[in-house]
C-alpha cells in the first residue's frame, strides 16, 4: 500500500453532448461512502426532473471502497464507466455523479458507455488533482510541568494538533504523514513524564 494518493482538490464540474442528450458530470470530494450517499441524495433531489442520476465512488487510500449504480440504464452502461475513469485518473476519496437529460435518440449500449465515460473524464479534467499523504496520529499524555517541552517539538516540527485537554495530567493528539509517525513516537517518548496511549 502507497502512503500517497490522489483525490480532487474541490468539486468541479463538465458536460457532454450527444444525439440530443444532455450529460452533467459532479465530481465531488468525499471521505467516507456516507458522506457520498449523502450528496447522492442531494444530487437526486435536484435534477428530479433528469431521467438518470448515475453514479459512481472511490473511498480510502488503499483504494478498496467502491460502488457504482446505472440507475436505471442497461446494466454496466453508467456507473461502471463512471468508476473506470476514476481509475484511470488513479483517484480516491471521490464521487462522480452524471445526470442525464434524453434527448428522444436512443445512444444504444456502445454509445451510453462512451457518454457516461466522457462526461465523467470532462469532470475530472475540469478539476484540480492533488496528491496527499495518508495521514496516521498518535495520542500521548504528559504532566503539566512537561507543557514547555511539547509545545517545543509542535512548533520544531511545525506539527498539526487535532485534539488536546490540559489538566495535571495533560493529553494531546498530533497528526503526522503515516511514514513520520515512528520518528514522531520517538520524539514523544524523549521527553520526560510522556506516555502514548495505543
Amino acid at each position: 500500500m502507497s502512503d500517497y494518493y490522489k483525490t480532487l482538490a474541490a468539486p468541479s464540474e463538465g458536460i457532454y453532448k450527444e444525439k440530443m442528450s444532455k450529460f452533467l458530470s459532479f465530481a465531488i470530494p468525499v471521505t467516507s461512502a456516507a458522506e457520498a450517499k449523502e450528496i447522492i441524495k442531494q444530487y437526486q433531489k435536484r435534477f428530479y426532473d433528469a431521467r438518470h442520476v448515475c453514479w459512481a465512488y472511490m473511498i480510502g487510500s488503499d483504494r478498496t471502497e467502491f460502488l457504482s449504480s446505472d440507475n436505471g440504464e442497461p446494466s454496466g452502461t453508467a456507473g461502471r464507466p463512471i468508476l473506470g475513469q476514476i481509475n484511470s485518473f488513479e483517484l480516491t476519496n471521490v464521487l462522480i455523479i452524471v445526470v442525464r437529460y434524453f434527448g428522444g435518440i436512443l445512444l444504444g449500449t456502445s454509445g451510453l458507455i462512451v457518454a457516461y465515460r466522457e462526461a465523467a473524464a470532462e469532470a475530472i479534467k475540469n478539476g484540480t488533482i492533488l496528491e496527499c499523504h495518508e495521514q496516521g496520529t498518535v495520542t500521548f499524555t504528559f504532566p503539566y510541568l512537561g507543557m514547555n517541552d511539547v509545545m517545543k517539538l509542535v512548533k520544531r516540527d511545525n506539527l498539526h494538533v487535532t485534539d488536546q485537554q490540559f489538566d495535571n495530567l495533560c493529553r494531546m493528539t498530533i497528526q503526522a504523514n503515516l511514514d513520520d509517525i515512528p520518528t514522531l513516537r520517538q520524539k514523544i517518548a524523549d521527553i520526560d513524564g510522556t506516555s502514548i496511549i495505543e
